[in-house]
């Protein structure tokens, strides 16, 4: 099981929930699950749901309730405009960072 630096995965969370809704529209565990088949194991509920909420406090997604066959209805989390802006910056800025640390560890010999 593969266990990533939390503070690394607190600051790229943003850029993965806006890039799976960007895909499609999921609700809280749905996406909780495609991250951990993604890769991301050991992500906790409890930070997925906190995060989701600071993404619609800005404008970035939004909610809508969607009647469940098993259950109660579920909260389901959509990208908006700005979603779709914010995460071109993301992925623009990741990029950068990516790019930057590569050049950085590669001119050390590491």
């Amino acid at each position: 099981m593969t266990t990533h630096d939390a503070q690394m995965l607190k600051g790229v969370l943003a850029l993965l929930l806006l890039s799976l809704l960007a895909r499609e529209d999921n609700y809280g565990y749905g996406i909780v699950t495609a991250l951990r088949e993604s890769g991301f194991s050991d992500l906790a509920e409890g930070t997925v749901y906190p995060a989701l909420n600071r993404l619609e406090a800005a404008g970035h997604v939004e909610s809508y309730l969607q009647r469940s066959d098993s259950g109660p209805a579920r909260k389901y989390y959509r990208t908006t405009a700005a979603g779709h802006a914010e995460l071109t910056a993301r992925q623009r800025a990741w990029t950068d960072l990516v790019t930057a640390v590569a050049t950085t560890t590669s001119a050390r010999g590491n």
